[in-house]
This record gives structure tokens, C-alpha cells and sequence, in this order.
């Protein structure tokens, strides 16, 4: 096995981003990537298929991050396990399906987190809810020290003598 293949942690942002606070997962990722922490990449889309089973499989460890009109309405930071099977049943995909795929066509499954953001406007613009805009705010707390840990870890894993990140601001 390929150590480097599985050092990072992915943070995957998805949401539509013309359609209001469906798009705070791309925000999100937007944010974290301009970080540059190292061990720490993002991807950005409008919706998750199957192709994104191969960047997941050689991941450490991966984030999805969503908007999500269920309850409850508050934002959601939790373990994920694959689906119980690589079976795409709507034209998109869902993170456990994503994992699943993962698993089964490139036989690793990194550890899994979907981060969830309370949604409630998803008419055309560009602009949060309040609701959403606080969520955005706690998630990218969240995400933000997830993402420094790991990349502390893994710096001081690989040798690195640099600090993952310059300041904490």
C-alpha cells in the first residue's frame, strides 16, 4: 500500500450555488482551500456522482459538506459509513453511496464526515438566509479546526519541520 496515496483529508463542498443556501457546501470548500493547508485539498461541484469514488478513494480521511433541509436544523458534523451498495439509484450520488463505490471499484474507504448546513432558502441568488449564514459561520469554525488538526498531524507524521499553519486568526 501507498502511504502517500491515503495522507490527505478531501473536503468535498457541494451545493448549487446559483440557488441561495444551497450553496454553502462549495462556499465552504472555497474558504478551507484558500488556507492552503498542507494535507488538505477540496473539491468543489454542483452535485456529487460517481466519478468522485476515485479522488475519495485515495483520501485519508474525507469531508462532505452540504446544505440540508431535514431536521434538524442545526448544523450537523458526524460520521459517515458507506452505503450497504455501489447502486446509483437517482441521476445523483449521496456521500454513503460515494463511499460505497469507493470501496467497491477502488477497495479503500477513507474515514468519512458529512458536515450539514440548515438550509432554508434555495430560490435563484446567491445570497445565505440568516439561518444558513450562521451555520456557514459555526461550519467553517468546525471545518477549520478539523482541517488544522489534521494537517498538524500529518505534518509532524511526515517530518515536516514547518507549522501546518501560520496563525490561527
Amino acid at each position: 500500500m501507498n502511504v502517500q496515496r491515503y495522507a490527505h483529508l478531501l473536503v468535498i463542498g457541494y451545493g448549487n450555488s446559483l440557488r441561495g443556501d444551497d450553496g454553502v457546501g462549495p462556499r465552504l470548500a472555497e474558504a478551507l482551500g484558500l488556507l492552503r493547508l498542507p494535507f488538505v485539498r477540496t473539491v468543489i461541484c454542483q452535485q456529487l456522482s460517481p466519478e468522485h469514488s476515485g479522488v475519495v478513494s485515495q483520501a485519508h480521511t474525507v469531508v462532505f459538506a452540504d446544505a440540508s433541509v431535514d431536521e434538524p436544523r442545526t448544523v450537523q458534523f458526524r460520521p459517515l459509513l458507506p452505503g450497504g451498495h455501489a447502486q446509483l439509484m437517482a441521476h445523483a450520488a449521496d456521500p454513503r453511496t460515494i463511499l460505497a463505490f469507493a470501496r467497491a471499484v477502488f477497495d479503500h474507504t477513507p474515514a468519512a464526515w458529512w458536515l450539514t448546513i440548515p438550509a432554508t432558502r434555495l430560490e435563484f441568488g446567491e445570497v445565505f438566509s440568516p439561518e444558513t449564514e450562521a451555520g456557514y459561520q459555526e461550519a467553517y469554525r468546525r471545518l477549520r479546526a478539523f482541517a488544522e488538526q489534521f494537517a498538524e498531524r500529518s505534518c509532524h507524521a511526515s517530518g515536516r519541520k514547518e507549522r501546518a499553519f501560520a496563525n490561527r486568526g
